[in-house]
């Protein structure tokens, strides 16, 4: 099926913006697995095929284990996510789920705990960005197999 809109073609100049900022934050310096969970995490949440058919396939390219992204979506009961991992994905599903879940103290606190203030700023651009591609490619019904190759 093909997607509603073309946004590269609609608005060239304000989807190589966009696309530009995503490129700069996911080059600032946090780890590229832990970027690949939490865009995942959130892409689960929002339920974007697109994304999460994208970012399985980096995820896995990086090394990451199958069996984590088989549980990343219950990884409060899994095993096998490090303390930095835990933090990350828990103000991933707070931010991306900003009406129902806020950002309380305790949670922002883990997050702190594990990241430095610059970090804290890089990794809440990386789930604004992926929730921002989340919401353009579910709107104008955008799926690309050719993503995960």
């Amino acid at each position: 099926m093909p997607p509603r809109l073309d946004l590269f073609a609609a608005a060239p100049a304000l989807a190589k913006a966009w696309y530009a900022l995503s490129t700069q934050v996911e080059k600032a310096g946090l780890e590229p697995d832990l970027l690949e969970l939490v865009k995942i995490r959130s892409s689960q949440i929002n339920g974007c095929a697109n994304c999460l058919n994208m970012h399985n396939a980096h995820a896995r390219k990086l090394g990451e284990q199958q069996k984590r992204l088989d549980v990343l979506s219950a990884w409060r009961e899994a095993p096998w996510f490090s303390e930095r991992e835990r933090a990350a994905l828990a103000w991933t599903e707070h931010l991306t789920d900003i009406a129902g879940k806020r950002a309380p103290d305790a949670v922002y606190q883990a997050l702190a705990a594990q990241f430095t203030p610059a970090e804290q700023a890089q990794l809440t651009l990386m789930i604004n960005v992926i929730n921002g591609w989340n919401r353009i490619a579910i709107g104008f019904d955008m799926f690309d197999e050719s993503l995960a190759a």
